[in-house]
């Protein structure tokens, strides 16, 4: 990959890079395939595969002994190298388990998929039996390091979706009402106070201002817009707080903070290793209708600059290294919310982002139709459904 030693003007975006540009460590060639395009055909074989893939990969924790032996265990925990006491936090085992879901919601053919479906009533149940879990509580949090936001935003947005899409297992109806909004309440209650936005990682006390995580809080956000879509009360001055922390954290060359508001000379000024939050605090800004589209196609074509310095931390151990601070767990959601910012581009522009999405995502695939960004096996129930839905956005978009 090239990178120009001075800047790169990408559709008005400046992207600034060091005088003298490091280069990403070499790596054998990914499974890419000698073509110019990926076909209708293939995506859909994909789809199939990856959702067969992910309905094989329900596994809870086996060290999880928080829940009651009964309850629900319809699982597919994201997995990191966080733990709480051993076991994969609740707040990553309801979000894996959402997005898993909502892949297999979104993918064609799912009416007719029986295990499909049984799959989905099994993650509902989990997701709403999680919201007794102690960790999961709004009541007991204290801020500090706790992911159970991640939880309350992919929580309510599958929630959302399985009732837009008239998706709702049968007799589960009141116990997804009861769940989503608590996942709603969750949001609200957990935001940071003064500033604004949500961070998985602050300071000790619920109470104590905090920096802002950009990709937290843009994923927060359209979690609070699909809930405001769906008729349900969304309060202004939350979305406006969270809506000024992206805008805030936005730095003049296009890249975007990690944390907190965007600082003159601040190290978070690095395009190659902000590639990975850019797509969606720009996608997120633009649906909410303070965005523009140029800032949006300059993030894709930042994305699709800079890969190689995701792809040199897939499936790698660490998270932030230098010299970028890239982590693995970025590679598959900036894929996610690369394939958003396609579909907000003019309809003129879709078609060859599209073409040139799907071949990017495509250098990553494994040899049996998966899709993993980390180095733990659990996790490519994450990583397949992200590419799942990065497939199936344009679609999604065009049936709202």
């Amino acid at each position: 990959m090239l990178i120009c030693s001075a800047f790169v003007m990408l559709s008005g975006v400046a992207l600034l890079q060091p005088a003298q540009p490091a280069q990403p460590p070499a790596r054998p060639a990914a499974r890419a395939p000698a073509l110019e395009a990926i076909s209708a055909d293939q995506v859909r074989e994909a789809l199939t595969i990856g959702a067969k893939a992910i309905v094989g990969m329900e596994s809870g924790d086996p060290n999880a002994k928080d829940l009651p032996a009964d309850a629900p265990r319809g699982e597919w925990p994201y997995e990191g190298v966080y733990r709480v006491r051993g076991q994969i936090p609740v707040g990553y085992r309801v979000g894996g388990t959402a997005i898993s879901a909502l892949a297999l919601m979104a993918a064609p053919g799912y009416a007719e998929d029986e295990a499909r479906r049984a799959a989905v009533a099994r993650a509902t149940a989990f997701v709403c039996a999680a919201i007794e879990h102690p960790l999961m509580s709004v009541k007991n949090y204290d801020a500090g390091y706790d992911v159970r936001g991640w939880g309350y935003t992919y929580g309510a947005h599958f929630l959302l979706d399985l009732q837009k899409r008239g998706l709702v297992p049968e007799g589960q109806a009141a116990s997804v009402e009861a769940a989503l909004a608590f996942y709603l309440d969750g949001i609200e209650q957990t935001q940071i106070p003064a500033v604004g936005g949500w961070n998985y990682a602050r300071p000790n006390g619920r109470d104590q201002p905090a920096g802002p995580s950009s990709f937290m809080t843009a994923a927060t956000v359209q979690t609070l817009l699909l809930a405001k879509a769906a008729g349900r009360e969304v309060k202004a001055d939350t979305l406006e707080r969270a809506l000024l922390v992206l805008e805030k954290s936005r730095y003049p060359s296009g890249s975007v903070a990690y944390s907190g508001a965007a600082q003159r000379g601040g190290r978070g000024d690095s395009t190659p290793g902000a590639t990975g939050r850019m797509c969606i605090v720009e996608a997120t800004l633009l649906m909410a209708g303070r965005g523009d589209v140029k800032d949006v196609r300059g993030a894709l074509d930042a994305f699709f600059t800079h890969w190689d310095w995701l792809e040199s931390r897939r499936q790698k151990t660490g998270t932030h290294v230098p010299p970028f601070g890239v982590a693995p767990y970025y590679f598959m959601f900036a894929h996610r919310y690369a394939a958003q910012c396609v579909e907000l581009l003019p309809a003129s522009e879709r078609e060859e982002y599209r073409r040139r999405y799907l071949l990017t995502l495509w250098r990553s695939r494994e040899a049996d139709g998966t899709w993993n960004d980390r180095v733990f096996r659990r996790s490519a129930a994450y990583g397949t459904a992200m590419a799942m839905l990065g497939m199936t956005e344009g679609a999604d978009r065009a049936a709202k």
